[in-house]
């Protein structure tokens, strides 16, 4: 079908472009960016943009599906209606599922469930070991023939060093990325938060921080050792933040990404045991989340993801030590994006770079035109109000996980059309 999208701010952070403009779609991919249609377009379909800004779709790091085996906590149906709801396009899933996805076949179920119209792209991760148990290699080559796009072990660590360094030198000679997230399995054994006064003055067991910077320290001299790619997941401390920096500059290729609750929560907002707050890693200090919001700015932390974990109210509406850790984010990862720009005064579309074109470079989809609005793209697009103001509510989020800590809280970008590859996958009630 072709589509025009007519009076909008056209921002693609990959290019700069940042103007009002036209977007000219046929064929699922876009064929003009500008004032004027391409010669011999004439669309099928058109969308006002007035008073909304037209970016490329969202592409979310992070974003449990539930499914195979979780499908009581959600279901592909609804997490890809909370996903196009949200703007997000490209969504990465973890192989934390039940059975984990160790497997080719598994892999390509899950794509083949994926692949409908109105369903955002999905990016599995492999498991690095079987089962996830951290003894046995997985087949990494079949996985990624399968369609997997790097490997991880999910918050699961792999305790023995010596097989995780057989892992990572395994994917370095396939050039497969190997994405883990820094904590130390037996430094953090029985904590549910932040070692700190907050825990403390409520009687938890505490997580240090030096839980992360072990395991982070391990992980990037094993990524020096091997010459892999290495990306930390969920980065959650000021410390882990400058390792990450010193890898950086030392010329590591390592990237990182966090979440939008520790890019706006930190361990106060647990209160009295509010297990909305139950978190993996856990809400760390105030200091350490004005960390992280610096080093998302300046370009230290590559990403932000939502970290979309479905919990049912059953293993939510527990005392804070016995509740499942997770929050749905699908649907909030555009306004806290926009949120923290705000805050941090920074360009719309350096913020938005965060969770469009930088995640596709990561992703290496970059190449492939994603990412970005530019001619021969997929038509993967998000247009969004960025003047509506809305409350998170359990009745306005698709998403089957209806639990998240910003419940009740005002924010403000209202998606108004999502696009993937070109097909209308949702229009807001206005």
């Amino acid at each position: 079908m072709r589509i025009e999208i007519k009076n909008g701010r056209v921002i693609d952070p990959a290019s700069g472009l940042d103007c009002a403009a036209g977007v000219f779609i046929a064929g699922g991919v876009i064929v003009g960016v500008g004032e004027t249609a391409p010669d011999s377009f004439t669309a099928e379909g058109v969308i006002d943009a007035t008073g909304c800004i037209v970016c490329p779709g969202l592409i979310d790091l992070s974003a449990r599906l539930r499914e195979p085996g979780f499908e009581y906590k959600a279901t592909l149906e609804s997490e890809m209606a909370a996903a196009a709801a949200g703007g997000v396009t490209r969504l990465v899933c973890p192989p934390d599922t039940d059975p984990p996805l160790d497997e080719p076949g598994l892999v390509e179920m899950l794509k083949h469930r994926a692949r409908q119209p109105g369903f955002a792209h999905v990016h599995p991760v492999g498991a690095l070991t079987v089962g996830l148990a951290g003894q046995r290699l997985t087949e990494m080559a079949e996985l990624a023939e399968a369609g997997c796009i790097a490997f991880g072990q999910a918050d699961v660590s792999v305790v023995d060093t010596k097989v995780l360094l057989r892992a990572m030198q395994y994917a370095a000679t396939f050039g497969f990325p190997v994405w883990l997230q820094a904590q130390d399995a037996h430094l953090a054994r029985g904590g549910v938060a932040h070692d700190g006064a907050i825990a403390a003055r409520l009687g938890l067991a505490g997580i240090p921080v030096v839980a992360e910077t072990v395991a982070l320290a391990t992980y990037l001299q094993l990524a020096g050792e091997t010459g892999g790619r290495l990306h930390i997941r969920r980065l959650s401390s000021a410390a882990g933040l400058e390792l990450v920096r010193a890898a950086k500059a030392a010329g590591l290729p390592v990237t990182c990404d966090i979440t939008t609750q520790h890019l706006h929560l930190c361990d106060r907002d647990i209160g009295f045991f509010d297990a909305q707050a139950r978190l993996d890693p856990p809400l760390r200090s105030a200091r350490d989340r004005a960390a992280l919001a610096a080093g998302l700015a300046d370009g230290s932390i590559d990403v932000l993801c939502s970290d979309h974990t479905p919990v049912d109210d059953d293993a939510k509406q527990l005392p804070f030590e016995e509740a499942e850790p997770g929050a749905t984010g699908l649907e909030l990862l555009l306004p806290l994006t926009l949120a923290w720009a705000s805050a941090a005064q920074l360009p719309l579309a350096s913020a938005l770079a965060r969770i469009t074109s930088d995640p596709a470079r990561i992703l290496g989809l970059d190449k492939a035109g994603c990412g970005r609005l530019a001619v021969g793209s997929p038509a993967d697009l998000c247009v969004f109000d960025p003047a509506t103001r809305f409350t998170v509510s359990r009745e306005r989020l698709k998403s089957q996980g209806k639990n998240t800590p910003f419940l009740g809280r005002e924010l403000s970008g209202e998606v108004r059309y999502t696009l993937i590859d070109g097909h209308l996958a949702y229009t807001a009630a206005l």
